[in-house]
């Protein structure tokens, strides 16, 4: 769907869902235009109507005009469509409607922290390793517990990237405040909060990089509070876990050396 109200006003759409947040915008806008016209008129007709004149008397009884009254329930109306027909589906859709595990979802804990997020990948087995507040430490961000088998593979890095094509559940939490995790490409965004597990998801259509940002006051360096937001191809994505496993970068160094 092509919209013109907004068009140069709003970041890149590649999400699959962005489509329905973009046309709830966009007609909530052209509903919005049309009562200010609507006020702006009725507003210039009393100004001219009854300007302040010589023997000109103020009228204190109650209107009963019908116009205003089917003015009224039009306005009515027309937001119970928005919301019944729009808004609550959408919602459902983006905050309900978890990909399961037949759609094979890219599964990501993001951690936040006064000033920078945390991506805590599960590594090759697909399971997160546990996590202990008394382990969090400047080298270990999320206090993960390396005595648990399956965080072996584990791995946290300051950046997210994500394969196109394929859902991606994402389990915010925050350290110490409350933060905002905001990708306007992917029109998500959600308030992080500090004891909760908080799920997402969404699913990127096209390639590219982009940004994360924290859409939450968060302390006097909230400037500093975004990170890198890749979308990758499958092989792309490959190549990133790769490199990013636990003695993957040994590994290389020891294969290249044998090859020497």
């Amino acid at each position: 769907m092509d919209f013109t109200l907004l068009d140069g006003l709003m970041p890149k759409d590649i999400s699959t869902h962005g489509y329905q947040i973009d046309r709830l915008l966009e007609y909530l806008h052209w509903f919005m235009l049309l009562i200010f016209i609507g006020w702006a008129i009725f507003l210039t007709y009393t100004l001219v109507k009854f300007r302040a004149r010589q023997g000109h008397k103020a009228s204190y009884d109650e209107i009963k005009a019908k116009p205003s009254k089917y003015a009224e329930i039009f306005v009515v109306a027309f937001e119970l469509v928005l919301l019944v027909g729009l808004a609550v589906p959408t919602f459902a859709y983006v905050r309900t409607d978890f990909p399961g595990k037949d759609k094979n979802p890219v599964e990501i804990r993001v951690v936040a922290e006064q000033f920078q997020w945390n991506m805590h990948y599960p590594g090759e087995d697909g399971v997160f390793g546990k996590t202990r507040p008394d382990l969090v430490a400047s080298d270990n961000l999320v206090g993960l517990d390396l005595s648990d088998p399956a965080a072996g593979d584990d791995f946290v890095v300051p950046t997210m990237h994500v394969p196109v094509d394929r859902p991606v559940v994402l389990q915010l939490s925050s350290k110490d405040v409350i933060h905002s995790f905001f990708i306007p490409v992917m029109r998500v965004k959600q308030d992080v909060i500090p004891g909760m597990s908080i799920p997402m998801w969404f699913e990127a259509t096209e390639t590219g990089e982009y940004q994360i940002a924290c859409a939450q006051l968060c302390g006097n360096n909230h400037f500093r509070m975004s990170a890198q937001f890749y979308v990758d191809t499958e092989k792309d994505y490959a190549a990133f876990l790769a490199e990013n496993a636990p003695g993957g970068d040994d590994e290389e160094e020891e294969e290249e050396e044998e090859d020497e």
